[in-house]
């Protein structure tokens, strides 16, 4: 694995420990009051930061175009703002932080289904 598919599995790595700290964190306190940022962390950063590392290794000709460069950096800013965004929400602090975040990841989303689309194509 390297280039965009390596830093998607990395990122996603990075976020499953930080999820699984943070679990253990609110298990040992008893205070589970934000696990929605706890679970899109995990869900998010995990689960789908990973799928699309293995897509992208699975899929040479998509990870060397400049839009899997431009995903990963939509998806990582989407990851990053929108996590700390439901803290605030939750918080009720704030949602200004979710509402970007959130749209972030969408866009992310929005990316990967033209790149899947578009490699779908090429080896159709």
């Amino acid at each position: 694995m390297k280039g965009v598919a390596l830093y998607f599995f990395v990122t996603a790595t990075v976020a499953v420990t930080l999820g699984m700290i943070w679990g253990i964190q609110m298990s040992a306190s008893g205070d589970h009051a934000l696990g929605g940022a706890h679970a899109h962390l995990n869900l998010v950063g995990w689960v789908t930061m990973a799928l699309f590392g293995v897509y992208y290794h699975l899929t040479p000709a998509a990870a060397e175009a400049m839009l899997a460069k431009v995903h990963y950096v939509v998806a990582l800013a989407g990851l990053v703002i929108m996590v700390p965004g439901i803290v605030q929400a939750i918080r009720e602090t704030g949602e200004t932080l979710a509402k970007v975040g959130s749209f972030l990841t969408l866009a992310s989303m929005a990316i990967f289904l033209v790149t899947v689309l578009m490699n779908a194509r090429r080896t159709a």
